[in-house]
């Protein structure tokens, strides 16, 4: 009764567009690090490994914690929570501007991600409450522009701004623009919420901290550990047995701190299960565009940047305009397009040579975007469509949840995949030149950076070529998709129908 109500009031924009700018900055800083990496390995003095923990750790505390967002959301009025997630935000960017040790900068990292992994989940929940499900999908679809546009303009930005600053002043950046939007959200957001007694599972937080962290840390690890590592299969070992744990767990609990009752509706379950693999097949365009580029092709990491550029302002101007057609059409003709524009796409790339032209990137990248820009969203806007109003935010959270683990899968299975093709190339390509023989040292050098870069080229291309395999399994469960009814709430039915026998007495 009072979900109908309150989705046939005006829907609360003030309070959207502020939660929206937030989450553009929060997203934003997400992708802003990547080229600076070079540059903060050689002023902090670390390794490739090291530094790579930016981007881990980062990806460890949103695994960490977006589990919790669930009970967060349930206990504490949206003020409460963007406060805190934009106020954690800001002070983590203050933190690693400041830094002049990689410790530091670290900290503020994931002093950074404990708000960001906050503000996604509390965003789509807002959305989902205050649009009917047949205004949703446009809704979602101005969500979609931040949450693809955002990660994709900054590979942009950084690359101009380590061209002519240091890297610290992407921090500096951010910062005045993160505590001016946590000003306005001080100053805007006036929605209360009655006192609601709520207790988290203590050990239920334990166990998903070490299941989904030990999976995170354990797939991010293989790409340069490699999967024969201790450190990576003892860690993704103790995940599973973690998480089987837990969900036994969750289905005990009176107040699950995670409900896997979720899966039990087909449309989301079928929804989660394409966002996953797409994800894996999305990471492999983020991961290895940017290698092929500057790696084998020496374009400056400006450039590198601007490649990307025309893909992202394609899904910034299509993600609401997809919206639109979800709300019309449903996200099954949506899917199986945008899905075969991608297998397409992504096969073309696995077909990539030293001479593939600058321009022809930027266009097969735009396709491929827009493929993907009819896919993300509609899905996964779908499969919350069935879901009763009580559990969005354990769907909201699910979600969120399983694209952490699956981008982490999805560039560890790439990583590894072009290694090994890699290596095997590399090491085929050597016993064929006949190295073996030793020619002079500078010719011997030269030859071997030569067939170094085929053989690197031969990995990327492999890599692309899974990855068009990957896409192919979510296009075949596109094909199943059904435009999602709204389930009834049990809880609802219970209380409509006690209020309706005394009427009938009467």
């Amino acid at each position: 009764m009072g979900r109908k109500t309150s989705q046939n009031d005006r829907p609360p924009y003030g309070i959207l567009a502020v939660l929206m700018v937030g989450a553009f900055i929060a997203f934003l800083n997400n992708t802003l690090l990547n080229i600076a990496l070079p540059s903060i390995m050689k002023d902090l003095q670390v390794g490739p490994s090291t530094v790579q923990w930016l981007t881990t750790g980062f990806m460890l505390v949103n695994g960490i914690l977006i589990p919790t967002t669930a009970y967060l959301i349930e206990k504490y009025s949206v003020r409460h929570l963007f406060l805190v997630a934009m106020g954690l935000f800001t002070v983590g960017t203050v933190i690693a501007g400041a830094a002049h040790i990689f410790p530091i900068l670290l900290a503020g990292r994931m002093v950074q991600a404990s708000g960001t992994a906050i503000m996604m989940p509390l965003l789509m929940n807002v959305l989902l409450i205050s649009f009917p499900i047949e205004k949703r999908g446009a809704a979602m679809g101005v969500f979609g522009l931040i949450i693809m546009f955002a990660p994709a303009i900054g590979p942009t930005l950084s690359g101009w701004i380590i061209e002519h600053y240091d890297w610290r002043m992407l921090f500096h950046f951010v910062t005045p623009i993160a505590a001016t939007v946590l000003l306005l959200g001080f100053f805007f957001l006036k929605d209360k919420k009655e006192k609601v007694i709520l207790h988290l599972d203590s050990l239920s937080v334990v166990l998903s901290s070490v299941g989904f962290g030990g999976l995170l840390y354990g797939f991010s690890s293989a790409g340069s550990k490699g999967w024969d590592s201790p450190h990576v299969y003892a860690t993704i070992v103790v995940g599973v047995i973690s998480l089987f744990v837990f969900i036994q767990r969750q289905a005990k609990l009176e107040r699950p701190m995670l409900n896997f009752k979720v899966f039990k509706y087909p449309m989301f379950t079928l929804s989660s299960s394409i966002t996953m693999v797409v994800n894996m097949a999305l990471f492999s365009g983020m991961l290895l565009i940017p290698i092929y580029v500057q790696t084998l092709r020496g374009i400056s990491p400006l450039d590198a940047g601007l490649l990307m550029l025309p893909g992202a302002i394609v899904m910034a101007f299509m993600s609401p305009i997809t919206g639109r057609l979800f709300d019309k059409f449903g996200g099954r003709i949506l899917s199986i397009t945008g899905l075969t524009i991608t297998v397409a796409t992504t096969y073309t790339f696995s077909q990539l040579t030293f001479e593939t032209s600058y321009m022809f990137l930027i266009v097969l990248n735009s396709v491929r975007m827009f493929g993907m820009s009819m896919v993300m969203m509609p899905v996964s806007t779908n499969g919350l469509n069935q879901l009763p109003t009580r559990f969005y935010p354990h769907g909201t959270a699910m979600n969120n949840t399983l694209n952490q683990v699956s981008g982490a899968i999805g560039t560890a299975l790439l990583v590894t995949i072009m290694s090994t093709r890699t290596e095997t190339v590399a090491k085929n390509l050597i016993a064929e030149a006949g190295l073996s023989t030793q020619p002079s040292e500078a010719a011997l050098a030269e030859m071997q950076q030569q067939l170094m870069a085929q053989a690197m080229l031969e990995g990327i291309n492999f890599a692309f070529l899974v990855a068009t395999g990957i896409a192919s399994v979510a296009l075949v469960l596109a094909f199943f998709m059904k435009r999602a009814r709204q389930a009834e709430d049990i809880e609802e039915i219970v209380s409509d129908k006690q209020e309706f026998k005394p009427k009938l007495a009467n």
